[in-house]
């Protein structure tokens, strides 16, 4: 890789930004686990969610008996139609919409017959665990970044399009295998997810809030830990 993705060179992990803007919690990080969502299928080994938080780090605007006992609309979360923004510069070679927006759920009760569909849905493809989803070619092969769950209708990229890092792609939406709005990234060695392999990555210069107590701290490069919430930080010496 060059400068820009894979600063250490062979081996290294490919280095991004943060594909948004505010502050994100950290889910099935690779700093965890890997592979990090349990599974190496659909070049996922190293894949990370972020999800949407406000100030006070919680992922939703409100609560009520829905979200004991049902489905809740994907416009109370936070993530909800945010900007995704480009993690590096590359080329577009990949996009799929047209995927629904489904109800959010943290019910366990709304959540036990969404997990039972599982297997129907990893048997459907790509495009039903994926949901809506842009795929980017870096400058240099073979790191392929893909991003998924984006909102239906909200995809402002096409194939072919050269796109520079912090670029709007998409918004944050609940498309595909998703029980509330959120980002899926991962880098892999290939377009098509079906065959390609994970690869690690890493982010550039952000603010992270570590899991419970205890205050925030500048990371110049690093994987954010599971459960942290995040905030990407312009480069340093860069204006504001």
């Amino acid at each position: 890789m060059n400068e820009e993705n894979r600063p250490g060179g062979p081996g290294a992990p490919v280095m991004l930004r943060l594909p948004f803007e505010g502050r994100w919690l950290a889910r099935n990080s690779p700093a965890r686990r890997v592979p990090s969502h349990g599974t190496d299928l659909l070049g996922g080994r190293y894949a990370i969610d972020f999800i949407g938080v406000d100030p006070r780090h919680r992922t939703a605007f409100a609560s009520d008996w829905r979200t004991l006992a049902a489905t809740e609309p994907p416009d109370r979360f936070v993530a909800w139609g945010q900007p995704v923004l480009a993690p590096a510069g590359g080329v577009v070679v990949g996009v799929h919409d047209g995927e629904p927006d489904h109800a959010a759920r943290r019910s366990q009760l709304a959540l036990l017959p969404y997990a039972l569909g599982q297997p129907a849905r990893l048997r459907e493809g790509v495009a039903a665990v994926a949901g809506n989803h842009v795929v980017i070619r870096l400058r240099h092969p073979p790191a392929i970044v893909a991003l998924a769950h984006l909102r239906a209708g909200s995809i402002v990229v096409t194939p072919g399009e050269e796109v520079a890092a912090g670029q709007p792609i998409a918004a944050c939406g609940n498309s595909g295998n998703s029980t509330q709005p959120h980002v899926h990234l991962q880098v892999m060695d290939g377009p098509d997810a079906a065959t390609a392999r994970g690869i690690p990555m890493a982010f550039a210069r952000y603010r992270e809030w570590p899991r419970g107590p205890g205050s925030s701290r500048i990371r110049d490069s690093g994987l954010p830990q599971e459960g942290a919430v995040v905030e990407a930080l312009p480069p340093a010496g860069a204006p504001g």
